[in-house]
């Protein structure tokens, strides 16, 4: 099954999250500053076979009523860097609401200390892998 990856774009820093070899589970990658997550996702992109990147999840900000808000002014030119990084791989938006806040919770789930949940480089990593995630839940649900 090629990888997908997903990415939460941040003025910061960028978190990344791939799937597994089966294409089941979406796992946080780490957080990167912009230019380090290009370099990450070329590197994963270099992949053959199963481990070939053919997809790209760009976390879409919306505004809760769906509409597009300044953000995503913010993250249209990296989407667009991406997809000169990147070429031969799809490089897609994908509404993004509620993952920070469900990340979040992932995170004290899975026993994070409080200080633990407010790491911004943590929680952008896991907002990708619930972006990522959501995108198969979708599409398995679709199969």
């Amino acid at each position: 099954m090629p990888r997908i990856a997903a990415v939460d774009y941040g003025t910061k820093r960028v978190g990344l999250a791939v799937t597994d070899p089966l294409g089941l589970f979406a796992r946080p990658v780490g957080t990167f500053d912009a230019k380090g997550a290009v370099d990450a996702l070329q590197r994963l992109a270099q992949g053959t076979g199963a481990d070939a990147l053919t997809l790209v999840l760009v976390g879409w900000p919306l505004l809760p009523d769906g509409t597009e808000g300044a953000m995503v002014e913010k993250v249209r030119p990296y989407l667009n860097r991406l997809r000169n990084a990147l070429p031969g791989v799809r490089v897609e938006p994908y509404d993004e609401r509620t993952t920070s806040r469900r990340a979040q919770h992932a995170l004290l789930a899975a026993g994070a200390s409080k200080k633990g949940r407010r790491d911004k480089a943590r929680l952008n990593a896991a907002a990708a892998a619930v972006l990522l995630q959501d995108y198969l839940d979708e599409v398995g649900g679709q199969k």
